[in-house]
């Protein structure tokens, strides 16, 4: 018998405009969404190489982090939420 996913989590999702640029047009899963944001993070080396729960923003991320220069890794899952809908 198959696993049933959590709908809710798999449930595609429509991504703003600004988390668009990042992580590519939606709608997908938030899930999805996350896994192309550290994609991103890491292609660009965004990561503090000091602190590596803080996400040092470029000028596209800041966009969807409402326009902080640095976030923690538990805040930006909470920044990026508001761009999905």
């Amino acid at each position: 018998m198959a696993k049933k996913e959590n709908s809710a989590f798999m449930k595609p999702l429509n991504v703003s405009a600004e988390l668009a640029v990042v992580v590519g047009k939606g709608p997908m899963p938030r899930s999805e969404v996350v896994k192309a944001l550290w994609k991103y993070i890491k292609d660009n080396n965004l990561q503090d190489a000091k602190n590596k729960r803080n996400i040092n923003a470029d000028e596209a991320l800041k966009k969807v982090f409402g326009g902080k220069a640095v976030v923690n890794m538990f805040e930006m899952t909470k920044l990026v939420s508001k761009h999905l809908s």
